[in-house]
């Protein structure tokens, strides 16, 4: 593993880390209550049914790991675990890291963060521009390399970091439980017959899945995943073949869809030159799963799709795929 940045920890510039104050309440507001998008164009073939999609993006870190991050550090916080003179350690795979790096920026605590080495450089400039310690993990171990190396860390020095842990801690399908959810519920004013989500930490899903079942348990959940253990959705899990994050539960889908990787770069080219939607891969494929869905559904059946459009395509500007035809 590589160090990528100086550790904050020995900056002299930051007297006040770890003093969670009222400073950050203003980027705390900001979170959540993203608008739905309609995304009716793509469904015209199928009468009855419309596409809607949650633009997470509209979170002050631009991503729905917002949402988690903020609720994790909220709990930590709460509960003491992120004292004076703790680090904030977690592995990402970018986006809550990001929410992490900007967490900490504006409550003041300090953040280092285990990143597989071959995250868009965008990600990573965002990064270093909010002054997270960045250890770079083997890009061929993925994410499952990032929480290994984070776990020998913590173990190495208890005392000074608060593992978040967002594959294992509730406070991150919580998060999306309280708020994802019930936002959802409201916006389509209790429409929704279908959710369609990826899975990375399984967060989303789960904490949605779980908050709409109880609202109207006939609402069809989809959980997404690459159909290869070796794939360029960034943030997304192939769970058969990863660490299985232990805040997932397999009950809860009443289906799961498998995307390639072709077929995500292939939709995020297409929203953007047709839509004018630029989005990320794994919003993409997000969208090529509920396209799938809507595929599904009987002749002139009413239906109201919704996915999660994780994030902008803004950090992935740098990849090769934008250019093919």
């Amino acid at each position: 593993m590589t160090v990528a940045a100086t550790d904050s920890a020995r900056s002299p510039h930051r007297p006040n880390a770890n003093r969670i104050h009222g400073r950050g309440d203003a980027v705390l507001a900001q979170i959540g209550n993203t608008p739905l998008l309609s995304l009716d164009s793509l469904v015209g073939d199928f009468l009855g049914v419309e596409l809607l999609g949650k633009a997470e993006w509209h979170n002050p870190g631009g991503s729905v790991k917002d949402r988690a991050a903020a609720n994790i550090v909220r709990e930590a916080s709460r509960c003491g675990l992120l004292g004076p003179g703790k680090i904030l350690l977690d592995s990402t795979s970018g986006n809550t890291g990001i929410a992490y790096a900007m967490l900490g920026a504006a409550l003041g605590f300090r953040v280092t963060l285990c990143v597989p080495e071959n995250v868009s450089p965008e990600r990573k400039k965002i990064l270093q521009a909010y002054g997270a310690n960045i250890i770079f993990t083997d890009p061929a171990e993925g994410s499952d390399g990032a929480i290994k190396i984070a776990r020998e860390l913590v173990a190495g020095d208890p005392d000074l970091y608060f593992y978040a842990n967002q594959y294992s801690n509730d406070a991150n399908w919580r998060a999306h439980y309280e708020t994802t959810a019930n936002e959802i519920w409201l916006q389509t004013q209790g429409r929704i017959t279908h959710f369609v989500s990826m899975m990375g930490t399984t967060g989303t899903f789960v904490g949605a899945t779980r908050r709409l079942k109880e609202l109207n348990p006939a609402i069809q959940c989809i959980s997404l995943q690459p159909n290869s253990a070796f794939h360029g959705i960034e943030g997304a899990k192939h769970l058969p073949s990863a660490i299985v994050p232990a805040i997932y539960d397999p009950l809860l889908a009443d289906e799961n869809i498998e995307i390639s990787t072709e077929e995500a770069h292939a939709m995020a080219r297409r929203l953007a030159r047709e839509q004018g939607l630029l989005v990320g891969v794994s919003a993409a494929a997000a969208v090529v799963g509920s396209l799938q869905v809507a595929a599904r559904i009987k002749h002139n059946q009413r239906a109201t799709i919704v996915t999660i459009l994780c994030d902008s395509g803004e950090k992935y500007l740098s990849e090769r795929f934008w250019q093919q035809e």
